[in-house]
């Protein structure tokens, strides 16, 4: 089973609850990656929503950190919050970490039936002609969108299409069906980014209170992101 953590996996959770997951890079995961994940699970009343760090992303520079680091530390970050899990199936296979590989394989466990929901960002939301397979993605979960207070959704023309096919404002019809549907949520992000941290640690300064602190501690630990390096 490639589920991981504190959480129970597909094959022992109830037919009827939504699998809400947050794919990403990770590097480091961070309180802003944290707070948006539990506070889509209490808006969403699922029992969980699961991270999926990548392996190789796709659409960025590879990562300075290993997947298997940048894993442990998502496995550190949540290990004390039962509402959150980890997901390692992109780790883990030798496959690219495209989106579409990711929901077939989550797909051909859950069945046909259960509701499936990928969590994304605005940008990344935008930036959706770009990913590989992207019109298949409807077809095999829901989209929820987290947006920023205030932001005017200005999509291309792509977009607008597949937006007005799509979008709902229904939080019951996501729950209530397999896939299909697009659903903004309006959130207040934590102004925190994993390059902010970065940047930090490679000038000798502390990222505390930006990351939990046993990733904090992982990244002294391995000497990551040039944690004093020249010293």
């Amino acid at each position: 089973m490639s589920h991981t953590g504190n959480a129970r996996g597909v094959e022992g959770a109830d037919a009827c609850d939504a699998y809400v997951f947050m794919g990403g890079t990770f590097d480091p995961i961070h309180h802003g990656h944290l707070r948006t994940a539990l506070e889509l699970q209490q808006w969403l009343g699922v029992d969980q929503v699961w991270l999926v760090p990548s392996r190789t992303p796709p659409h960025r520079d590879a990562p300075g950190t290993t997947s298997e680091q940048r894993l442990e530390m998502v496995r550190l970050a949540v290990a004390d919050e039962p509402a959150l899990g980890v997901d390692d199936r992109e780790v883990r296979s030798d496959r690219p970490s495209y989106s579409l590989l990711t929901l077939r394989s989550l797909r051909q466990e859950l069945g046909a039936e259960r509701p499936l929901c990928m969590v994304l960002g605005m940008d990344a939301y935008l930036g959706l002609p770009s990913w590989h397979g992207w019109e298949e993605l409807i077809g095999l979960c829901h989209i929820i969108v987290v947006r920023r207070p205030g932001y005017i959704y200005e999509p291309q023309a792509t977009m607008g299409r597949f937006t007005r096919a799509h979008e709902t404002t229904s939080l019951a019809a996501v729950l209530g069906m397999p896939c299909g549907r697009v659903l903004m949520h309006e959130l207040t992000p934590l102004s925190i980014s994993a390059t902010q941290i970065r940047q930090l640690v490679a000038r000798g300064l502390s990222p505390r209170y930006l990351c939990p602190d046993p990733v904090w501690h992982y990244i002294q630990q391995h000497r990551l992101y040039g944690l004093n390096e020249g010293s």
